[in-house]
């Protein structure tokens, strides 16, 4: 009787029974830095999903702002809600064109793992004032691959890294599965930032330009479910994923209209000046008083060679919202002495 597989194996041979020819197999992943045993029951992508889904990183997001600073309301998107609507796209755009799934699905919750508090506006406040810049998504990949487990990274694939390193529309990523989040990622914040101004009373319906809405839309339920169709119509049995050159024009004149109505708005970002002063104030704070960060961060500076200012960064992009308003409090706010 021969040896009995195990699920794995049986997952990783349906890959290949049932994903298209230019899907990325899970027994052919390039692999991770540092070699482990395989799981009994999970591919590679899998776990490299699940490791994403566990970490601290992760979680801090639902504190992290995606667009409105600080709203009143529970229903404007975060960080985090935004990464599982990309998530949600993705996957639904994977499996239609039968593409690895699970790879996608790593990428997509792993994509903004280094975003700062406050959105980009803390993003541009530490790259101008960082000698080494900075930049989210390259921030994302030194997060799973150093910061996470005090030190000893996620040790990830090097698939699932060169997507949420190349999700930014100036990158390429190598997979079609990391090209897929690449597009959904747009497709989500185009569609969920209109919502969130809709909500907001910044936008009405009638304000979106007619040119763009009547090709993939009048409601944002609609405009996704277009844009959804419209990749997996244009990509289906191709060794590629893009938008139809009408839709992606739509698409692209859409996001045009939110950077001058809402990404600019007054009412929507009248607190980004505040907030990068605030980033700002931490940054040199922390230069400053090195000796105060916590131990897992002056770690990787004394004993991992990291340069100071690159380490205060990871500390300051790691904060929520809250905590770096109430971090800024500790410091330059005096507290009352006394027994009450």
């Amino acid at each position: 009787m021969g040896k009995v597989k195990c699920i794995r194996e049986i997952r990783e041979e349906l890959e290949h029974k049932m994903l298209c020819e230019f899907a990325s197999f899970a027994d052919s992943s390039e692999g991770r830095d540092k070699k482990e045993e395989p799981d009994e029951i999970r591919t590679i992508y899998q776990r490299d999903r699940d490791r994403i889904l566990h970490c601290k990183s992760f979680r801090r997001l639902k504190h992290k702002t995606q667009v409105f600073l600080d709203p009143e309301g529970d229903h404007y998107r975060t960080r985090l809600t935004h990464t599982l609507e990309v998530a949600q796209i993705a996957r639904t755009i994977a499996r239609a064109l039968m593409l690895n799934e699970d790879l996608t699905e790593a990428i997509a919750l792993g994509h903004d793992l280094g975003h700062t508090p406050f959105g980009h506006a803390g993003e541009r406040a530490l790259n101008r004032i960082s000698p080494y810049g900075f930049l989210h998504n390259e921030q994302s990949v030194r997060v799973v691959e150093l910061l996470e487990k005090h030190g000893e990274g996620l040790n990830l694939t090097k698939e699932v890294r060169d997507g949420i390193r190349n999700h930014r529309s100036a990158c390429e990523p190598y997979t079609l599965e990391g090209k897929i989040v690449r597009l959904s990622d747009k497709i989500a914040y185009v569609n969920h930032d209109i919502d969130d101004a809709l909500r907001g009373g910044i936008l009405t319906e009638e304000d979106l330009p007619a040119e763009f809405t009547d090709i993939v839309g009048h409601s944002v339920a609609g405009r996704i479910d277009a844009m959804v169709k419209d990749v997996i119509f244009t990509s289906f049995g191709k060794n590629e994923v893009k938008m139809s050159e009408k839709v992606e024009g739509a698409m692209r004149g859409l996001r045009s209209f939110l950077m001058r109505e809402v990404y600019s708005n007054p009412a929507a970002k009248s607190e980004e000046v505040q907030a990068q002063r605030l980033v700002e104030y931490l940054y040199r704070h922390y230069l400053e008083n090195y000796e105060t960060l916590p131990e897992e961060y002056k770690k990787l500076a004394d004993e991992m060679g990291e340069p100071v200012e690159r380490v205060v960064c990871d500390y300051i992009a790691g904060m929520s919202d809250d905590f770096a308003i109430k971090t800024i409090k500790e410091i330059f706010v005096p507290v009352r002495w006394g027994k009450y």
